[in-house]
């Protein structure tokens, strides 16, 4: 061939330190809320004392007319006291606008991180995590829980905090302009907080249906979107329609029952304020009349009574923020316990670009890798078929393995395995004669070429995508790997070139060309260690042709799994594994095969090979 692959570079093999995270405990939401706010306390104070020294500015306030009113009764000069009035309004607004921003800000800080670390966890996520949720839910913590964070930190932590202290110190200036209106007064805001204690379940009960139903809304969302054309070609844009409408329902349904109590819990307080001011102006009205005080201490105590809805509110709106908080810290801490993949010391690892680890626990390796089962047993769950049984192979380096039999015979798997997406219930998995599960994750796969059977591609430029495992690789490397798979001509057609978008999910392109990128993408990785999982079955005959003898020179330098059901693809492979039923039930050349196995010629008669065909004469 004109074009020669990529050699197989060296790797550095060294040993670096693993842990998994462990499952968080369980702990109440508040001392949640509380950890996500913790790094930014100064900010949070800074921003709760300018909301006291607002609640002060505004408190102050009543005195000051209590004066005034006494001033006028005498015929003193009010000039001053009408200024300090001013002043006080004017600081009310200033520091109120200032504190809000700081604990705007500040919150927005903490969903920041809190989406943050979200984010690194989801990615660390073990593939079998992943695949027992529904992506777009995860989504939804990413985005629509942590949003909630938010309002949680400035309604419940800081509301709360600074609605109870202004509560108290209002209590405490209507203690000392008269006892008997405050008792009254207590009296009348106990009502509403009975109230709310009452609903407060119910408001945790819908919020978090309310969230799980946003969540199963990107669930359905993600579905439709994952498979667009098949929704149009099958003609169920109304019954997909449907099923996302009975989403947006339930969502509905749940956040009206949340808001409908919450509004109880805020209505309450509402009129636990308008009791105390109709039975404090009728008491007050009394003691007035009787002497007990003057007209400036009951217009000052009605005042104070006005200003208890504010605190009042931040109170009842605290305890119901809470629990939509509640609701969604529950959610992300679902995804804190979902198991991750090892943590690493090392914090990135690129093939052909070899890390410089303090220390070397095992010496070089070079070249093509060895892969060796000794006697796997893996189930993808409890209680689940068993998917492999007591196999045990040796592959050596370099050369072309290849795996064949009926679907669902385990084909697929032994390359997760070997890539350790999943690990062995039984058994091991080694590659250069270390278990894989020593190996650290990132530096094991940094040795592999991985092409899956659907050949992803993400969105964006056909550049991106063929980076997308090797970023570092040069422009040389890249417009040999273009002729190697036959994209030169496609990309120099392009009017933008590797530029060129590819869409969603490569929608933008063919099959055939989608498989190509894919395994472009792996060759660029110069791995020692290539697995194919059908990789060519979008292929048509002549783009296939020329793949397999892109494959097979490969196979000269690296090691070459491929899992194939076209059997012309592999006929010429160095061995042949025959997989029935999660077990090795053969082993040989296609030669040898058709002679001694009844399946492997069954399967080669159906795909008109039971005559021998001789290996590309490129071998």
């Amino acid at each position: 061939m004109g074009q020669q692959p990529l050699p197989a570079a060296e790797v550095p093999v060294v040993q670096l330190g693993l842990s998994a995270a462990p499952s968080p405990p369980e702990a109440p939401a508040w001392r949640v809320l509380a950890s996500y706010a913790r790094p930014h306390w100064r900010m949070l104070l800074v921003g709760a004392v300018l909301s006291l020294a607002t609640a002060a500015s505004g408190l102050a306030l009543p005195l000051v007319v209590r004066e005034l009113i006494a001033a006028l009764g005498t015929k003193r000069g009010v000039t001053g006291l009408v200024a300090v009035m001013t002043l006080l309004v004017v600081a009310n607004a200033v520091i109120g606008a200032l504190g809000g921003y700081v604990l705007r800000r500040t919150a927005e800080s903490v969903v920041l991180a809190a989406r943050r670390g979200l984010l690194v966890q989801l990615l660390r996520l073990r593939l079998s995590a992943v695949e027992r949720h529904e992506p777009g839910d995860l989504m939804s913590r990413v985005t629509a829980d942590t949003t909630l964070l938010r309002e949680v930190i400035l309604g419940s932590l800081v509301g709360g905090v600074t609605g109870l202290l202004t509560f108290a110190a209002t209590l405490v200036l209507m203690a000392v302009l008269d006892l008997v209106m405050l008792a009254v007064t207590v009296a009348s805001v106990a009502l509403a907080v009975v109230v709310v204690a009452l609903v407060v379940p119910r408001i945790n009960r819908a919020s978090k249906a309310a969230q799980e139903a946003v969540g199963a809304i990107g669930a359905s969302l993600e579905r439709v979107f994952g498979a667009f054309r098949t929704v149009k070609a099958s003609g169920a844009e109304e019954r997909e329609g449907e099923r996302l409408d009975a989403a947006a329902e339930q969502a509905y349904g749940a956040s009206v029952r949340a808001a409908t109590w919450g509004a109880v819990a805020g209505s309450a307080a509402g009129l636990a304020v308008q009791v105390a001011f109709i039975a404090v102006l009728s008491v007050g009205g009394a003691r007035v009349s009787s002497g007990s005080i003057g007209i400036g201490t009951l217009v000052a105590f009605l005042l104070y009574v006005f200003f208890l809805i504010a605190p009042v509110g931040q109170l009842a709106g605290a305890v119901t923020q809470y629990h939509v908080g509640a609701a969604a810290v529950a959610r992300i801490r679902e995804v804190d316990a979902l198991p991750i993949e090892a943590v690493e010391t090392l914090e990135a690892v690129e093939f052909g670009q070899p890390p410089e680890p303090a220390g070397v626990g095992r010496p070089l390796v070079v070249g093509a890798a060895s892969v060796t089962l000794e006697d796997v047993h893996f189930r993808y769950g409890p209680g689940l078929p068993a998917v492999l049984e007591q196999v045990s192979l040796v592959i050596p380096p370099r050369g072309l393995t290849a795996f064949v039999g009926p679907s669902g015979a385990g084909k697929s798997t032994v390359l997760s395995l070997v890539e350790r997406f999943y690990e062995c219930d039984e058994g091991r998995v080694l590659v250069d004669g270390t278990d894989v599960r020593d190996w650290p994750v990132r530096l094991l796969r940094a040795s592999i070429g991985y092409v899956e059977q659907d050949a992803p591609v993400l969105s964006g430029t056909l550049r991106d995508n063929l980076l997308f495992a090797a970023p570092r690789a040069t422009d040389d490397d890249l417009q040999r790997v273009l002729g190697t798979i036959r994209l030169a001509g496609l990309v120099a057609a392009l009017p933008d070139g590797l530029e060129t978008t590819v869409g969603h999910r490569g929608m933008k392109l063919s099959g055939g060309e989608r498989q190509r990128v894919a395994i472009g993408r792996a060759l660029l990785r110069r791995p020692r260690l290539l697995l194919l999982d059908e990789a060519t079955s979008q292929l048509d005959a002549v783009n296939e042709a020329a793949l397999r003898e892109i494959v097979f020179d490969v196979a000269r330098t690296t090691t070459v799994l491929v899992v194939a059901h076209r059997l012309s693809t592999v006929t010429a492979a160095d061995r042949i594994v025959v997989m029935e039923a999660g077990r090795v039930r053969a082993i040989g050349t296609h030669v040898e095969l058709v002679d001694r196995d009844p399946l492997y010629r069954e399967l080669a008669a159906t795909q008109f090979l039971t005559s021998p065909v001789g290996e590309p004469s490129s071998r």
